[in-house]
């Protein structure tokens, strides 16, 4: 019943953009925090990105920071992830998340703190 899709993944060139978007079903992605986490093969599972439940915090791991954004379209209950400057690095399943917790003023990379899903999106950067 609870539900979060990704899409937007596909193949990029470097130093190309994707945007991916994370549509919840059957509850108000406004009342929680939003992570963009990322795994690739033979890697762990990191954070990318997160979004508080205000809207008003956001988070970007180090590796990301100054290429990609994260937000919000509470109208179409959706967060979106613009991914900008594209590295081969970057190339993995992406999948988003929503806070165990409703109200959340600060988002962290804990996975812990996380307990519904999506089933991923990939993402391909190769020339």
């Amino acid at each position: 019943q609870l539900q979060l899709v990704e899409s937007g993944g596909g193949l990029v060139q470097p130093g190309g953009s994707l945007r991916l978007s994370c549509a919840a079903s059957g509850f108000n992605l406004a009342y929680y925090a939003i992570g963009w986490f990322r795994q690739a093969p033979g890697k762990e599972r990191e954070g990318v990105s997160c979004i508080s439940s205000s809207g008003g915090s956001t988070n970007y791991a180090d590796s990301v920071k100054g290429r990609f954004t994260i937000s919000r379209d509470s109208s179409k209950n959706t967060v979106y992830l613009q991914m900008n400057s594209l590295k081969p690095e970057d190339k993995a399943d992406y999948y988003c998340a929503a806070s165990r917790l409703r109200l959340v003023s600060q988002c962290r990379f804990d996975r812990r703190e996380y307990d519904t899903w999506g089933r991923g999106t990939q993402v391909f950067v190769s020339s």
